[in-house]
């Protein structure tokens, strides 16, 4: 390859590029279009039946009852298409945020871009987990496969080393590293031909949804029942067909509440856009409703647990001990003996272990912003800065002849590299590894036989570091005269420590999590002795540690014991993460996994609730987990449970709120026909008081903030019922006292005059209905615990529909459509004494409740 072309493509260059081919993209998805959203509104079973009556209406003559029952389904689907467009946005704007990126050589720097800015001749740069992002040939590779599953349905990966060798746009690279120059981009790319789309917001329908669906078909089936008995009670008591028919399937609307479907959806998506403000990305919207049942957490350490801003600290060789000045990756620390600073241009021995440290790293250090910035990954950032502190020599990019890239198995990497002494290997990697390929050991007048002593000594080293939580790096090398990369009769030099401390705001959310009872089991690749310091220093107490060799030999039954309290395990590999999920969803445990690798895609997929890395993660574990934390950090877990529970506890509220408010309408209207006299409500009215309840009030209430002591309970199982009989006896107790209430003001006032008794029974179903969500704010605590005054949107729901409803009353073109007539005093202060128990008395018992649940009677 000409040296030139690792410059890669000028800024000039660039900008003639996008404006000859545009913008490396493909057709984005198209969302559902207003006019689509605004339609289904309109077909709806019950909304269909409303449009038969109001033809039915029309043709019979009735006018009045046609352009009511049309004005309630133009309001009602108005109301929907607003709650849906909202919804649609939101998702919409999740869509965006999951906009890939790539690395590139641009000016000769190193650099990172939206993958939408690459344009045909960039130089891209490409590393096992990520998402290749156009069609390239590929330039210099190391060892470099690529899964293109996508493309050809081919699950075995396909080998990057020929000397024409592709990469495809959409594929993922699995082992290796390599550069690249694009050769085509967006549509022109094989992947764009055939039009393969990938990544992005789904909408699959959420559990809870499904529940709420079947709920509403046994609703209808009930409601339908019940307005033929309607209409064959009306009938057989001699009152009109055209009334009973009327009456009868207003009474069927009424039950369904058939806004339900459209304020769950907008209830999740607004949640969901509410994640994001808090770092957590929701590529699947059933994810967290998921996560809100979560019992078990299994989660890596680096970057979750920590800060993931490896610094190293010290630097061990048998012969001496070195301390590192700095945090991060800025450079201006320094390494000392003692009080004494050293440099690698007046210390062989820490020459010969910087070179390592600059050598055998693929990270860079760029001075941007006044700030020192790294790309490449955390440890290899961490050397290259000590590397900076030691003033070593930093090699040329063009040095390298081969290389074995680290990955699981090995847990070491190696790179030959021409330097001035010649051709060298130069080796890092875990200390227990790298130790047993060791045959020397570097001392004073060069490398020795490494002994057992040797060796003895340096496991109480690597042990006495590992022990206050440190990351250790072993480092090794050895001349290649023939130009050969091979990891025998290597050198030891030395040991690193790295420490990666723990993010301060994790120990709060550790504790979050145990007192909502949900189970931690930290795994990760570092050691057990760096593992179990790490977690005792958040607050996490393992009953037991286990490594990987652990795991192998225990049974499932065995391991599921051992699972049963928070455990740590360590020199963890990807099958472990695979297992541990499976044996714990056995127990009807609620999974969440937290994983940035590619070989973390299976287990991500496995758990029920799939946790991706948004700083750190690699593509491929993007692309497999329902949940991408943008700031990488635990607490945002905890956070997006929380936001779990606050959801599932507000549909549960308006899901009671809205039944029982359609149960009270049902129980007046049955008593009454049973009665015989006079319709409490007409048809008009009851379509009205339909589209009052159903709307705005519900989705105010479905925006609640989260409960006190809602993380004080245990995970609620997956399968829990939205009403269970709790609820269900809460529906029936208040559809009972508000139909009662208004029949008996319906009666009182009859004998005065028949329409001031209906449209007072009537504005007090409505009154009964808006007064008592008050009620259904929380499920455990008083409003004077939560706030009277803490939910803005549902005061303001309130005031509207109140508003509304007094229109109805009093302003003449609303009194003929609903054939109302004004109020007077009287009969308001009747309806204020019957709303009053309506607030008090739930109020009273909530706060007794509450009392002795803090008081542990």
């Amino acid at each position: 390859m000409q040296e030139h072309l690792t410059d890669g493509l000028t800024a000039a260059e660039v900008t003639a590029a996008h404006k000859k081919h545009g913008w490396n993209e493909l057709p984005k998805v198209a969302g559902q279009s207003a006019w689509r959203i605004l339609l289904r509104q309109f077909t709806n079973v019950l909304v269909v039946i409303l449009i038969v009556a109001a033809a039915i209406s029309f043709i019979a003559g009735e006018r009045i009852d046609t352009i009511a029952i049309a004005i309630v389904v133009l309001l009602n689907g108005a109301l929907g298409f607003v709650q849906e467009w909202r919804a649609e946005n939101a998702l919409q704007s999740l869509r965006n945020m999951m906009s890939p990126e790539a690395t590139v050589m641009r000016d000769g720097q190193q650099m990172v871009v939206p993958a939408r800015d690459l344009v045909p001749g960039d130089l891209i740069i490409v590393a096992a987990g990520d998402r290749v992002p156009a069609d390239a040939a590929v330039l210099e590779q190391t060892a470099l496969s690529a899964d293109e599953s996508a493309l050809t349905g081919e699950s075995m990966p396909v080998a990057k080393d020929g000397d024409d060798a592709d990469l495809f746009m959409g594929t993922n690279v699995v082992e290796g590293r390599g550069m690249a120059q694009v050769t085509a981009i967006g549509t022109a790319t094989r992947f764009g031909q055939i039009a393969v789309l990938t990544g992005g917001i789904t909408q699959r329908q959420t559990h809870l949804q499904h529940q709420l669906g079947q709920l509403a078909k046994q609703l209808g089936v009930v409601a339908i029942a019940i307005a033929g008995l309607i209409l064959v009670l009306g009938l057989w008591s001699g009152r009109p067909m055209a009334e009973m028919f009327m009456t009868s399937i207003s009474l069927a609307v009424a039950m369904v509440p058939e806004g339900l479907p459209a304020v769950v959806t907008i209830t999740i998506a607004l949640g969901a856009a509410a994640l994001v403000r808090q770092n957590a990305l929701t590529r699947h919207l059933q994810a967290v409703e998921t996560l809100g049942a979560a019992s078990v957490i299994c989660t890596d350490k680096t970057g979750t647990l920590t800060e993931n801003k490896m610094t190293a600290t010290q630097v061990w060789t048998p012969q001496a001990s070195y301390t590192v000045t700095g945090t991060g990756y800025d450079p201006s620390g320094h390494i000392a003996v003692g009080d004494q600073k050293r440099r690698a241009s007046n210390d062989p021995a820490l020459a010969e272990i910087l070179e390592v440290c600059a050598g055998c790293s693929h990270a860079s250090l760029v001075h941007r912003d006044d700030a020192w910035r790294m790309i490449g990954t955390p440890t290899e950032g961490a050397l290259l800065t000590l590397a900076y502190k030691g003033w070593a020599a930093l090699p040329a990019p063009h040095d390298i002849i081969d290389e074995l890239p680290f990955n699981s198995d090995r847990k070491r990497m190696s790179i030959l590299r021409n330097t001035p002494a010649g051709p060298k290997v130069l080796t890092k990697g875990a200390p227990e590894r790298l130790r047993d390929l060791c045959t020397a050991v570097m001392a004073p007048d060069g490398p020795a036989p490494l002994t057992d002593a040797g060796r003895t000594q340096i496991e109480a080293a690597y042990t006495q570091m590992a022990a206050s939580g440190h990351r250790v790096i072993a480092l090794a090398a050895r001349p290649a005269p023939d130009a050969t990369l091979t990891e025998e009769g290597l050198v030891f030099l030395g040991l690193i420590a790295i420490i990666d401390p723990p993010r301060p705001e994790v120990s709060a959310a550790v504790a979050e999590a145990h007192a909502a009872g949900i189970q931690i089991i930290m795994i990760t690749g570092d050691s057990p002795v760096t593992a179990q310091a790490i977690a005792e220093g958040i607050g996490l107490t393992p009953q037991s540690v286990m490594t990987h060799d652990t795991l192998c030999v225990m049974s499932d039954t065995e391991l599921l014991h051992a699972l049963d309290s928070d455990t740590l395990i360590a020199r963890a590999e990807p099958a472990d993460k695979m297992r541990i999920v499976a044996l714990l969803q056995d127990k009807q445990q609620i999974v969440a996994m937290t994983g940035d690798g590619v070989n973390d895609a299976p287990a991500l997929e496995q758990a029920d609730v799939g946790i991706a890395m948004g700083i750190r993660g690699t593509d491929v574990a993007k692309d497999a987990a329902d949940l991408v934390l943008l700031d990488d950090n635990f607490a945002t877990i905890i956070a997006a449970i929380r936001e779990g529970r606050r959801q599932f506890d507000n549909l549960r509220k308006f899901v009671r709120y809205l039944l029982s408010s359609n149960a009270g309408e049902v129980v007046a209207l049955v008593l009454n026909i049973i009665i015989g006299g006079p319709l409490i409500f007409l048809a008009t009215q009851i379509l009205w008081m339909n589209l009052i309840t159903d709307g705005l009030t519900a989705v105010a209430l479905g925006m609640e903030k989260a409960e006190p002591g809602q993380m004080d309970e245990r995970p609620r199982p997956m399968q829990a019922p939205i009403l269970g009989w709790s609820g269900v006896a809460l529906i029936a107790i208040f559809g009972l006292y508000t139909g009662l209430s208004s029949l008996w003001i319906f009666w009182s006032l009859l004998p005065v005059d028949e329409t001031l008794a209906r449209t007072a029974a009537f504005t007090a179903m409505v009154v009964f209905e808006k007064f008592s969500v008050f009620a259904f704010r929380s499920l455990r605590a008083p409003c004077s615990r939560i706030g009277w005054t803490s939910n803005p949107f549902l005061l303001g729901a309130l005031a509207l529909t109140l508003g509304a409803q007094v229109a109805a009353v009093y302003w003449a073109p609303l009194q003929t459509l609903l054939q109302t007539t004004g109020l007077g005093w009287a009969e308001w202060q009747m309806i204020a004494l019957f709303t009053l128990p309506l607030i008090i008395v739930p109020e009273l018992i909530k706060t007794i409740l509450f009392k002795r649940h803090a008081n542990g009677t």
